[in-house]
């Protein structure tokens, strides 16, 4: 019987890399579940909304960030491997947290970049397992630790 994998996908929400992995995983028949942080850019500002009114800016994201905490926290700790993107568009200082964090738990992650911004995460890289720089590279490791190589 094989193990079944729990990835954890983490950083920037504005590309399909995501759906990429997903279909390359099912594709191969990789024994993984995918889990991620809400994707949703609105909903995930919003998090801390229902808890009453806050005003816009700090105290806002702050009900939200901790609200969000919750389920990031929960799925890392839980998960077997973490794949942490960082696109260009956008600064993701969530992710930098996400890997930094995982370094703190000794569990394995890979980054996902283009080779443009390696030197601004030197250090992240560093204390990755593996660097990708495509989706179907990702896919390429899964099949290989899950032992579908």
């Amino acid at each position: 019987m094989k193990m079944s994998w729990v990835i954890y996908l983490s950083g920037e929400i504005h590309t399909d890399w995501r759906d990429q992995i997903q279909a390359g995983a099912e594709a191969k028949g990789l024994p993984v579940e995918f889990v991620s942080p809400v994707t949703d850019h609105a909903a995930s500002d919003a998090a801390g909304d229902f808890l009453g009114p806050a005003s816009e800016g700090f105290w806002r994201d702050h009900k939200s960030s901790k609200v969000n905490g919750i389920r990031t926290k929960t799925l890392l700790e839980n998960c077997d491997l973490a794949i942490i993107r960082f696109g260009d568009k956008y600064k993701q200082w969530n992710a930098a947290f996400d890997a930094g964090y995982c370094a703190a738990l000794s569990k394995p992650y890979v980054t996902l970049h283009d080779e443009d911004i390696i030197h601004p995460l030197k250090e992240v890289d560093a204390a990755a397992m593996a660097w990708a720089t495509t989706p179907a590279q990702v896919v390429d490791i899964l099949a290989y630790i899950t032992g579908d190589h």
